[in-house]
């Protein structure tokens, strides 16, 4: 997703801006949603790597801890903690988290912020701050063209 350009506000088009509003929400908001599905399927991940690295600890000790190591618990906990499996599916988590945590930054200030200056710079327009333009506009295929931005932004996204 392109933040930055998603969160730019056209002010000679605040009524495009608008109609495509909750559209752009709803788009961080299914984003958000996505990341939080691959945060918990992490999450869920390590949870089984650590019982799985575990049971095998306790069912053979001497093949996974070292020949005559009791599989204490600070044993097991250092032999899964330290295993490549473990390592890899905990790096998995932490870049899960870090992708949620910018997902709903991004949703939040689409949906709170971005919404907020959008009615300022409304308010402003009916203070008459803006110069109008002189030629009505045609909203249909206005829309339709920041429709096919967004739509090649979030395709050139997907690509990535």
């Amino acid at each position: 997703m392109d933040y930055e350009k998603d969160m730019y506000i056209d002010h000679t088009a605040l009524d495009v801006e608008w109609l495509e509003q909750a559209n752009l929400a709803m788009k961080y908001g299914r984003h958000w949603s996505k990341c939080k599905e691959e945060f918990t399927r992490a999450e869920e991940n390590v949870k089984i790597v650590r019982a799985e690295l575990i049971a095998q600890a306790n069912e053979d000790p001497d093949k996974w801890l070292g020949e005559g190591v009791k599989p204490t618990v600070s044993n097991v906990e250092a032999f899964y903690r330290t295993h490549k499996t473990h390592k890899e599916a905990k790096e998995r988590w932490i870049k899960a988290m870090r992708e949620l945590n910018d997902a709903e930054v991004a949703k939040n200030e689409v949906s709170f912020t971005r919404k907020a200056a959008l009615e300022a710079l409304v308010q402003l327009h009916g203070q008459q701050y803006f110069a109008g333009p002189k030629m009505p506009r045609n909203l249909i295929d206005e829309r339709k063209t920041f429709r096919k931005e967004t739509d090649r932004r979030v395709r050139k996204i997907r690509r990535s």
